[in-house]
């Protein structure tokens, strides 16, 4: 089939990388001074050739298969400045790629449109949104790592990468890598961490090869995504010390392919015993990276994407605009919603829901 062409922006420069390996042609828009979402391409940096640019005011005037969205403000603001009226009514995928900030479990998706997909990277991510009217997908990330790259381990240290850490505090799990230096040696990376006495960023194929070497990888978040990272420690073979929390415990099997608890004191303990006993480490890092590879896979990931977007390109929207300037899809396909039903029984079955809770008939 000829490749689509699919118009997004760059929020998450790993993920667009791993985009670009679908085959599709991905176009994102770049400004001047290449801000948040805007950036393009990074300097230096060798992505797939399929990943190509095109000025900002010009983006109107494509004639593009799927507009991609993946931010909010590309949804609440990008689209209004950027986007011709047949792009923002064409076929549409939303990409989110967070749980959410707010309160976990009653705040609503800022899409609230049945011709749109929301797809999450994670189960728990869509378990926890309200996606109101909108369909849902899940796609698990995609990640490969350099061919040849496997831990060592020989430094009998652990490494934790989080951007901004003090910034973003509880959530991302600040007191405890505070709490953890006390007990075992840790090293920190990561933008605007030189204030906690972190090494600050590296360029990601530098920060892997480092990785590395490390005894093990810990991951504090009480509220996250599965971060790429943890996957790429991971399938480099790097033991996962973290919290059993979001999404973590459906990847890592405790004691066996990584460490995950509830309980901080139990994974100071086992950072102790990794820091200790390289073979235990090794053991536990091997299983680990076996389990990232049958699950995170990126030809996998490639398939999932694909059926995403010829699924999403063959849609029509319920009322075409005169003008489709910008806009083209092949035959028409039904909307359905995640759970499987016409948007307006769904709609309809949770009213009634609402009802019966409200009259206090329904629990849990």
């Amino acid at each position: 089939m000829a490749p689509l062409t699919v118009l997004t922006w760059h929020v998450h420069g790993s993920y667009l990388e791993a985009l670009g390996r679908t085959g599709q042609d991905i176009v994102v828009p770049v400004l001047p001074d290449r801000p948040p979402r805007y950036g393009g391409r990074p300097p230096g940096v060798e992505w797939p050739a399929s990943i190509r640019e095109v000025p900002a005011e010009e983006v109107r005037r494509l004639k593009v298969d799927l507009v991609l969205y993946q931010h909010a403000e590309n949804w609440r603001t990008d689209q209004h400045v950027h986007l011709s009226q047949g792009q923002r009514r064409g076929p549409r995928i939303f990409l989110e790629h967070d749980p959410p900030a707010g309160h976990p479990t009653d705040t609503r998706h800022p899409v609230d449109d049945p011709d749109v997909l929301l797809v999450h990277v994670t189960p728990y991510n869509a378990l926890m949104w309200d996606a109101g009217r909108t369909p849902t997908r899940v796609i698990d990330h995609g990640v490969e790592v350099p061919e040849g790259l496997e831990a060592s381990l020989e430094r009998p240290r652990g490494i934790v990468v989080i951007n901004d850490l003090l910034r973003r505090g509880r959530r991302l799990g600040a007191d405890l890598v505070m709490a953890a230096r006390d007990v075992v040696p840790l090293d920190l990376y990561g933008m605007g961490n030189e204030a906690a006495g972190g090494i600050g960023s590296l360029p990601r194929r530098e920060l892997m090869a480092r990785e590395t070497s490390y005894r093990f990888f810990f991951h504090p978040a009480r509220h996250t995504s599965l971060g790429l990272g943890v996957i790429e420690a991971m399938l480099l073979g790097l033991p996962v010390v973290g919290l059993a929390t979001t999404e973590l415990p459906t990847v890592v099997d405790d004691g066996v392919s990584g460490i995950i608890d509830t309980r901080p004191e139990r994974l100071y303990e086992a950072m102790t015993e990794l820091v200790a006993e390289r073979g235990h480490s090794r053991r536990i890092g091997l299983a680990g990276r076996e389990a990232a590879r049958g699950r995170f896979g990126m030809e996998r990931f490639v398939r999932d994407w694909d059926r995403a977007f010829r699924d999403v390109a063959g849609r029509r929207p319920r009322q075409v605009a005169p003008s489709t300037a910008g806009w083209s899809a092949a035959a028409s396909m039904p909307v359905v919603t995640s759970l499987g039903m016409e948007p307006r029984v769904a709609t309809e079955q949770r009213v009634a829901t609402e009802q019966r809770v409200a009259e206090g008939r329904a629990v849990d």
